[in-house]
């Protein structure tokens, strides 16, 4: 696990809380875990083919996570 962790930070995708034994992931983190682990249709939505109110959902579902771990301060 320590080696594990190790890896995560000097990849930039997770940081160390200070005076405690937690970590918490980096907007870079989010995104890669985002772009890695989510579909990429919705990122189809985006063009501009696509009429407004899909694109406006679409940006809507991206950001979804950035607000969730903005307004409640999730920690991994």
């Amino acid at each position: 696990m320590t080696y594990d962790l190790h890896r995560l930070r000097a990849r930039g995708l997770i940081t160390r809380i200070p005076h405690t034994h937690r970590n918490k992931i980096t907007d870079h983190g989010l995104h890669a875990v985002h772009d890695r682990f989510l579909p990429t249709g919705p990122a189809r939505l985006t063009d501009q083919i696509a009429s407004p109110p899909l694109r406006t959902a679409s940006h809507t579902y991206q950001t979804a996570p950035d607000n969730l771990t903005r307004t409640t301060g999730l920690a991994a």
